[in-house]
């Protein structure tokens, strides 16, 4: 990957603020740099080449830190996740119950053998898109205190459950790694605790800050990286390194400058270029010849708004039920996998996108609702 190509990428990936900045239509940037990739890369002009070592290199180590960020947004500190947990849990198993029953069907319905995936996705929610929408209110309402442990927990069984059930024939090989990560996440968590119990962090800060070293960066990187290649090397998703670390960081407290440094790396470069090589990856031309998958997207989305719908059954508003419900990180992980593991079928991979965009336009939609 030349630096041309990478000025290129750098560039197009503008048009997701760009598309975001209107806020009646309520996109997330997120969708702007997947068009963009899409108008570069396969689909469109075929100016990038998503087979490109370089580029699939630096596109692995944004998908690290995009999920790192979506972690850290957790809110594992708050009191209302342990207090609403029980309700919670009920209700994001609920909507796991119903997402299974219906990625069966959708799986038996297409011939694609992939109900697990679907299941995944349906009950999957994006503690990245729901949370920021609930920050934007009082969060005076119980209702809404109540939603905020029932998407952290979908998101983390999601992200822990999909490399399970996107490469079935090594479900156990991809048991073991998860573990092997969330064991040294633990880890992570014990020695990290005591170093902010006995000031360790604190006076690291200080150092760094004064003489301008940048060390929780450095360090924070390393971590993540370490925990990526281990993913790597355990042929687990990176997507968990990046999401259990997120989920550390977050439980123990992440400082103000630390978080602002990561969110600039990520949002700034790393990110958009990950999103920029998913567009290129995807084939949308493969929807015209396979028509067929267009329908699996919509349904998919319907199915995802229908699933979590089961929280209904315990008297959870409608509105929120429906907030619930968008995803964001879940499908863009699985389309990428999707595409690295050459596992889905030519066309399959743009439908799981195209059932997102279907429950964040219905979540934006509740979210105004809300107001």
């Amino acid at each position: 990957m030349s630096i041309a190509t990478l000025t290129l990428v750098v560039a197009v990936g503008l048009l997701g603020p760009l598309l975001a900045y209107p806020k009646r239509l309520g996109l997330p940037a997120v969708a702007g740099e997947l068009l963009a990739g899409v108008l570069i890369g396969q689909t469109g002009t075929h100016w990038v080449h998503p087979a490109d070592r370089g580029f699939t290199f630096l596109a692995d180590i944004g998908f690290a830190l995009v999920m790192f960020v979506a972690g850290s947004r957790v809110p594992m500190r708050d009191p209302s996740l342990k207090v609403a947990l029980r309700l919670g849990l009920t209700r994001a198993v609920l909507v796991g119950v119903v997402a299974t029953a219906l990625g069966l069907a959708l799986s038996a319905a297409f011939g694609t053998h992939h109900a697990g995936i679907y299941a995944v996705l349906m009950a999957s929610s994006s503690a990245a898109f729901v949370l920021p929408a609930l920050r934007s209110h009082s969060l005076t309402s119980p209702e809404l205190l109540r939603l905020v442990p029932q998407v952290a927990i979908a998101d983390a069984a999601s992200i822990v459950a999909l490399p399970l059930v996107i490469d079935t024939g090594h479900a156990a090989r991809a048991a073991l790694g998860a573990l092997a990560i969330i064991g040294c996440a633990g880890v992570l968590y014990l020695i990290l605790s005591r170093a902010e119990a006995i000031g360790l962090r604190r006076r690291l800060h200080r150092v760094s800050e004064a003489r301008e070293f940048a060390l929780e960066l450095r360090i924070s990187l390393l971590i993540l990286l370490a925990l990526a290649a281990l993913a790597q090397q355990t042929r687990v998703s990176i997507m968990l390194a990046g999401f259990s670390f997120g989920l550390v960081v977050s439980a123990i407290g992440e400082p103000k400058r630390l978080a602002r440094q990561l969110f600039g790396l990520t949002e700034g470069l790393f990110g958009p270029l990950f999103f920029v090589w998913l567009g290129a990856s995807l084939n949308l031309r493969d929807l015209g010849t396979h028509s067929s998958f267009i329908g699996l997207g919509v349904l998919l989305g319907v199915g995802a708004v229908a699933a979590h719908g089961a929280g209904l059954l315990t008297r959870q508003p409608p509105t929120i039920a429906v907030l619930s419900s968008a995803q964001v990180g879940v499908p863009v992980a699985a389309a990428a996998l999707g595409a690295q593991l050459h596992l889905l079928r030519p066309g399959e991979g743009s439908a799981l996108l195209l059932g997102a965009v279907v429950t964040v336009v219905a979540a934006t939609i509740a979210g105004r609702a809300l107001k």
